[in-house]
This record gives C-alpha cells, sequence and structure tokens, in this order.
C-alpha cells in the first residue's frame, strides 16, 4: 500500500521537475520590434527598432511565464534618414528626455503549454498604459551552435498613440493606431 501512494507522489515530483519556468535572454540581433503607423490616410509607414534587450521566462509545460522588452528609440528605422531624425527629434519621441519604450506582460491564454498572448503594459513617452499583444507563434528548440535552449515568438498588438502624448500629425488627419509587432528570438541563461 505505501508503494501505491508513494507512486503519484514521484509523479508530482517529475511533473514538477519538468514544468520549471527557465529565464531567456532576448538575442539582440534577432530582435526588432517593428511598427506600422498611418500616414494621413494615404499610406502606412513601417519601421523598426534597431536595438532592444530584455528577458523572457517560459514554463514550457504549462505556458505561464512573462515578458520584459526594452526598446532604444533612437535606433527607430524608417528606411529614410529624415524621417528618423524627425522621429527621434523634440517634436516627437524627444529621445534626449524619453530615450526608450518597454513592454511588460505576462503570459495568458496557454493551450498545450503555449501561451495565446501577452497581458501587459506599454510605457512610452514616459506613460504607461494597458497592451495585449497576441501571440502568433512560438517555439523553442536546442540552438544549434549554443547548445542551450532558444526560443522565439511572433507577437502583435496595436495602441492608440495619442494616449502616450505623440499626437503629431493629428490635425492633418494622421490616424492615431499604431500596429506594433514584437519578433523575437531568445537563448536560455546559463
Amino acid at each position: 500500500m505505501k508503494t501505491l501512494l508513494l507512486v503519484p507522489a514521484l509523479l508530482a515530483a517529475a511533473v514538477a521537475a519538468q514544468a520549471a519556468p527557465v529565464t531567456y535572454e532576448i538575442d539582440p540581433s534577432h530582435t526588432y520590434p517593428s511598427f506600422e503607423a498611418d500616414h494621413m490616410g494615404l499610406s502606412y509607414w513601417r519601421g523598426k527598432l534597431n536595438k532592444s534587450a530584455g528577458t523572457i521566462v517560459y514554463d514550457k509545460a504549462t505556458g505561464a511565464g512573462s515578458v520584459d522588452v526594452r526598446m532604444d528609440l533612437a535606433s527607430i528605422d524608417f528606411g529614410l534618414d529624415a524621417m528618423n531624425a524627425w522621429a527621434t527629434g523634440k517634436d516627437f519621441f524627444n529621445v534626449e528626455k524619453s530615450p526608450g519604450a518597454s513592454f511588460k506582460g505576462r503570459f495568458d491564454g496557454a493551450k498545450d503549454g503555449v501561451p495565446t498572448q501577452v497581458v501587459g503594459e506599454l510605457t512610452l513617452n514616459g506613460k504607461t498604459r494597458p497592451m495585449t499583444l497576441t501571440v502568433r507563434q512560438l517555439k523553442c528548440m536546442p540552438h544549434p551552435m549554443l547548445k542551450r535552449d532558444y526560443c522565439g515568438a511572433d507577437a502583435t498588438g496595436s495602441f492608440d498613440r495619442e494616449a502616450f502624448g505623440l499626437a503629431a500629425g493629428k490635425d492633418w488627419g494622421f490616424k492615431m493606431n499604431v500596429d506594433l509587432r514584437i519578433q523575437v528570438e531568445a537563448v536560455a541563461k546559463e
């Protein structure tokens, strides 16, 4: 009888050991938050942020975890130098005053150990607002060179830039909605 009672305890301990959260460090050479914003109703300007950092904590067994992505606004890249200079200048991001943005959240809605969304907050221009990102894909595998666990994901969401005090162009007909996409890859810390 004691043996029968011991089996469930051992199984529970084995599952708990497999379900341990792992901390991953974002790979800045494979992580590029990008965005899309209206240009007077005529077209959409697309750009990316070339410098980002942060960590992800992920429990592959349960789908639980958290995300902390920090973005360097001075690294904004529209593919047009004049637009980059304007966006980082005093009339928009004013990177001298507010050099970065961040997204922090927790995984939610896991299906088979894979989260379907990240519920969190975007901080931009000194203001923090709630934001939810939809996880479009997430995959982990052994890194071919580092021989450590390596995960990648693609998450999307949108926000109203006026809520962050960034209403430039509104009087000219610019829509205030911005679509954000975070393409991220991260390697398990040693």
